[in-house]
């Protein structure tokens, strides 16, 4: 029978002699005791029964009428409502539906079938290792309440649904910021605003892919991404990075691509930085193909020792470039706005996506996050947070250095809020064993064998890889879990066969 709310719930005035009635019509009603199609017991019978007030049982009955339970015509008696639910299904269809699996679209069979990313332990670790976490006593929450506070009490004509493509004030705050932070050019009119980037890489995938298609994808890169493009029906044509990142001289000839992923600024997870002449050559394979460039710029504003690199977006001539950029890293995953700068033939349709999804972002952040890019709270808040993670950098390169051994190497060290970690005394095989023993000790690392989309080459057996954030620990912290992780990691390199 379907559950509902009381009248007491919903009628503040209503007393708990009414409740008790309606649970006490509801029940005979589920038992049998009143079938369907039986006359109720009159309010005045009812009332004299319960010695309660008869308004108390009307207003009992009126709410049993308005969900259906009971039916009133003029000059009659309530009568119970007939059928009051389904049969109760025999045990032979029960089983069946159980067994059954259920119907779904082709693009719902296809998620069914792809295995995604694991989501991080539900115990916490006393020292997790995270990539993508940010520490919460970094976020800036005196000017966060102060600016919300203030937009909170901004009067406004109405309360009503936006724009699709995001809050004009914050567009235009974008626009000027990326210009200074990140050399891209744009009209506030090409931004669309987002729930984080992971929405926007499947709006990129449902409005640019088709099944039968393919797509180029870094190999490894970040799998969320990945899935999101497979889940079209399109094909991955993984294409192998180096320390420079994408190596676009082994760019797919597939006529059937339509897409490339790429992080050029800090490639995911490895870290290369993709040179000048890779970026033109892939400029060129997009150009030559119709093809459209996704930019994933996750993390672009955490370089050290040098200004950051400039979007792959900035040298775009030909309109192929889709940009990516998210508030994730300098302020918080949790508050799940990003942003798309789009070519302009694209901005229409991305807009008419957005609006079907989910109306808009959040506007209140949109507009917190407005003021704080045009006061310059946000840029300094940036800066801060690149000294605080190039402590924290500096931090795990000489805990690295000082613990563990000579022959291990580090990738990624010039930018981010991650590094890689490779082990050459373990393989890659070892790597859910050395997790799991590092964990017991209180310290969560991640694998790097899960980004691959092929894991383990026979012929070139890889050796161990470890992901490890440090954007969310202390500098004390960083130096105790890389001690713990030397002393597992010889434990597993002396139990390891010759």
């Amino acid at each position: 029978m379907v559950q509902s709310r009381h009248p007491s719930d919903r009628h503040p005035g209503a007393t708990r002699a009414g409740r008790r009635i309606y649970d006490l019509l509801r029940a005979q009603m589920a038992d049998g005791t009143l079938v369907p199609g039986a006359r109720a017991p009159s309010t005045r019978a009812l009332a004299a029964e319960l010695a309660v007030s008869r308004t108390t049982v009307t207003a009992a009955y009126e709410q049993l009428v308005a969900e259906g339970f009971l039916v009133t015509s003029p000059g009659r008696s309530a009568r119970v409502a007939s059928p009051l639910a389904a049969p109760a299904p025999s045990a032979t269809q029960a089983s069946r539906r159980v067994e059954r699996a259920p119907a779904l679209s082709a693009f719902g069979r296809r998620l069914t079938g792809i295995g995604m990313p694991a989501l991080p332990g539900a115990e916490p670790v006393g020292i997790d290792f995270q990539y993508g976490a940010v520490a919460s006593r970094d976020f800036p929450t005196l000017l966060w309440r102060r600016a919300y506070q203030a937009e909170l009490l901004r009067q406004q004509p109405s309360l009503c649904y936006a724009p699709p493509e995001g809050d004009a004030r914050l567009r235009s705050a974008l626009q000027g910021y990326l210009r200074r932070a990140r050399g891209l050019a744009c009209q506030a009119g090409q931004i669309v605003v987002v729930h984080g980037a992971q929405q926007a890489i499947d709006l990129c995938a449902r409005l640019l892919l088709d099944a039968g298609d393919a797509f180029a994808f870094e190999e490894p890169g970040y799998p969320m991404a990945r899935r999101c493009f497979e889940a079209t029906g399109a094909r991955c044509l993984s294409m192998p990075v180096d320390e420079h990142g994408l190596d676009t001289a082994r760019l797919s000839q597939d006529e059937r691509v339509r897409l490339a992923y790429v992080t050029p600024s800090h490639q995911f997870p490895l870290g290369g930085v993709l040179p000048i002449g890779r970026r033109l050559e892939l400029l060129q394979w997009a150009g030559q193909r119709d093809a459209w460039i996704v930019e994933d710029d996750y993390d672009g504003e955490f370089r050290y020792g040098q200004r950051p690199i400039d979007a792959l977006q900035s040298i775009d001539t030909d309109g192929r470039v889709i940009y990516i950029g998210t508030f994730s890293k300098a302020l918080s995953p949790q508050l799940r706005l990003g942003y798309l700068v789009l070519p302009p033939a694209l901005v229409p349709v991305f807009r008419q996506a957005k609006r079907l999804a989910d109306r808009h972002a959040p506007v209140l952040e949109q507009r917190v996050l407005a003021s704080l890019i045009d006061s310059g709270a946000y840029e300094r808040h940036v800066r801060r947070m690149r000294r605080e993670n190039e402590r924290r950098r500096t931090a795990l390169l000489d805990a690295v250095a000082r613990h563990l051994p000579g022959d291990v190497r580090l990738s990624g060290t010039a930018a981010g809020l991650h590094m890689v970690l490779w082990l050459p005394m373990l393989r890659s095989r070892d790597e859910p064993a050395l997790v799991a023993a590092a964990r017991g000790q209180g310290v969560g690392i991640y694998p790097v064998t899960p980004l691959f989309a092929n894991p383990e080459l026979p012929m070139q057996p890889r050796p161990a890889g470890l992901i490890l954030g440090y954007a969310s620990l202390r500098t004390d912290q960083i130096a105790q879990g890389i001690r713990s992780l030397a002393a597992v990691v010889a434990q597993m390199a002396h139990r390891a066969p010759g």
